[in-house]
């Protein structure tokens, strides 16, 4: 599970997402320059980090979707590679072509990997060979989830598609009224216990896995605005668990929390962001729009600390860590902040090619994917 669930073995406990820029709407990719980023300051580091190992892929350039799964790490390239590596050692566990350029990825249950292709064919793959493939209707930039022995696909036309997990057969699928554009980054697609929460526009809804019943509807965040841009509200992928309680961010509207066995609202705050969220069971942590970090009270919503140290440096969704939240920027550095007061805890550098993707926790192994297909390893010292 992505979120504040994740319990963490090793030092990472005792000491302590695609960027914004993906979030570019289909054909909006213009537009006046972003101003200069804040001016880093040095930090004496408040925590010790090492880079343990480095691996690479073809470049990256859709909202990838990193996985973990046991002590393992999933990625994959534009090009179709899907990679699998010791999140330990970084060694090669396994690498397969999906014989297409990507949209979306990767979902995994650990036997078998799904990737959406730019032609909008779902790839199913095993063992480091393809298991089956099925066309969708539809573009895809979020990652398939496998579980339950079924994959399941959030369309972006905000369809929601079922897959039988051995065969590829479909098994049922939601569709809702389209929007004249869409959002090329991943949305919201999470389990918790025997429902499916997925973002249809700015409602998260709860179905169930088996037959599609849509059980209940919790409105995150309304559209607003006259034109088509301005009345966007999706639920974008990254969120932050606790329990039942389950906390999104609607596309440059919103971030609210809500209960996932009865679909109540349990807060909703006006947040002007568009990467995913992360929380630790006190505080639901996220960067807004420019460049801005902010923390919410998980009970409330209500605002507990904001720091604009990394302004416009273009964020990655949120993970919580020890006692850091993380963020990589376009620059290719990962931000360690205070989960206490955001204050600088590290700074990390890879390459500068910019960080494709949320960084994930694998074990003791923080893992960091750039946009070249540089992947990096950290571990505590």
């Amino acid at each position: 599970m992505t979120g504040s669930n994740l319990k963490l073995p090793g030092r990472w406990a005792a000491i302590g997402g695609a960027l914004l820029m993906a979030a570019v709407l289909a054909g909006c990719a213009g537009g006046s320059a972003r101003p200069t980023p804040a001016v880093l300051t040095p930090i004496k580091p408040v925590i010790g980090v090492r880079q343990a190992w480095s691996a690479r892929v073809p470049a990256i350039n859709f909202p990838l979707q990193v996985r973990a799964v046991g002590g393992q790490v999933l990625l994959a390239s534009s090009d179709g590679t899907v990679l699998t590596l010791d999140a330990a050692t970084g060694h090669e566990v396994g690498r397969v072509s999906a014989g297409a350029e990507l949209s979306a990825g990767v979902g995994s249950d650990g036997r078998v990997a799904a990737v959406v292709t730019r032609a909008n064919q779902v790839v199913a793959l095993e063992d480091g060979r393809e298991l089956w493939r099925y066309r969708l209707p539809t573009q895809s930039y979020t990652a398939p989830l496998v579980a339950g022995g079924r994959v399941f696909v959030l369309g972006a036309n905000r369809s929601l598609t079922a897959l039988d997990g051995r065969s590829g057969a479909l098994l049922w699928t939601i569709q809702r009224p389209a929007e004249p554009l869409v959002l090329r980054q991943a949305g919201m697609l999470q389990p918790v216990g025997n429902t499916l929460l997925a973002g249809v526009g700015g409602r998260m809804i709860g179905v169930d896995p088996d037959n599609g019943t849509v059980l209940w509807e919790a409105p995150v965040a309304a559209a607003r605005g006259t034109n088509d841009v301005e009345r966007l509200v999706d639920l974008i992928g990254g969120v932050s668990r606790q329990d039942d309680v389950v906390c999104a961010r609607a596309f440059q509207t919103a971030v609210g929390c809500v209960d996932a066995a009865s679909g109540a609202v349990r807060w909703s705050r006006p947040a002007n962001g568009a990467t995913g969220v992360s929380g630790d069971g006190q505080r639901i942590y996220g960067a807004e729009s420019d460049g801005r970090v902010l923390a919410w009270r998980a009970d409330t919503g209500e605002r507990a600390w904001a720091v604009d140290t990394l302004q416009w440096r273009v964020l990655t969704g949120t993970l919580v860590l020890g006692r850091s939240v993380i963020f990589g920027d376009s620059s290719g550095l990962v931000h360690m902040l205070s989960r206490e007061d955001g204050s600088p805890m590290n700074r990390l550098n890879t390459d500068s090619s910019g960080v494709a993707a949320t960084p994930v926790a694998v074990g003791n192994t923080l893992v960091v994917v750039t946009r070249n297909g540089g992947v990096y390893g950290f571990v505590p010292e």
